[in-house]
């Protein structure tokens, strides 16, 4: 069976949002062009991390011979995008494997997202780890411009940030209600 490709070559617009209260937040990855939108579920961790991989990948290339492509260095205002998602938010999938890469004959950095695969173990077995190759079913790909790229790692870092505090002592999101964290044995 062929793999279903919700792809986006040049969305008119690509965010990460959250829904819900901080400490039960999901995150989407959500993408439009024209009417069509299409949006998957990520951890807060993945979304985190697929921000920092894509500012990552645009520092490496402002660093080339005289920035070819024209990465800016900071957010252009004009693509500057705080609007909630679009609703209703539907996922496609929830995500599992993401990839992330450079396409230089669009110059435009591409985002692949990938249903999570749950897997039945032999719980028999558990001492021997087997790897199982599963053909997606569907997959989620959205290719955008460097400064559309820019702007959606900061306004992702942003969504992530905007969570529960974190207890300078012990480094853990401090719960709306109160905070208790374990104290050293040797106090």
């Amino acid at each position: 069976m062929a793999t279903i490709v919700h792809g986006f070559d040049w969305p008119d617009r690509v965010v990460v949002g959250a829904v819900g209260d901080p400490g039960s937040r999901t995150f989407y990855l959500q993408a439009r062009s024209g009417n069509r939108v299409v949006s998957v579920s990520l951890e807060k961790e993945q979304s985190a991390l697929l921000a920092e991989k894509i500012e990552e990948i645009l520092d490496q290339l402002m660093r080339s011979d005289g920035n070819p492509v024209s990465v800016p260095a900071v957010t252009p205002i004009e693509l500057v995008d705080n609007d909630p998602l679009e609703q209703p938010v539907d996922a496609e999938f929830r995500t599992g494997v993401m990839s992330l890469g450079w396409d230089p004959s669009t110059a435009q950095v591409v985002i692949e997202a990938y249903p999570l695969v749950l897997v039945e173990g032999d719980a028999g077995n558990s001492s021997e780890m087997e790897r199982i190759e599963v053909e997606p079913t569907e997959m989620m790909m959205v290719r955008i411009p460097v400064g559309t790229a820019r702007a959606f790692a900061q306004r992702t870092l942003e969504v992530v940030g905007a969570g529960r505090p974190i207890c300078s002592d012990c480094g853990t999101p401090i719960d709306p209600e109160g905070h208790v964290h374990a104290l050293p044995d040797d106090i």
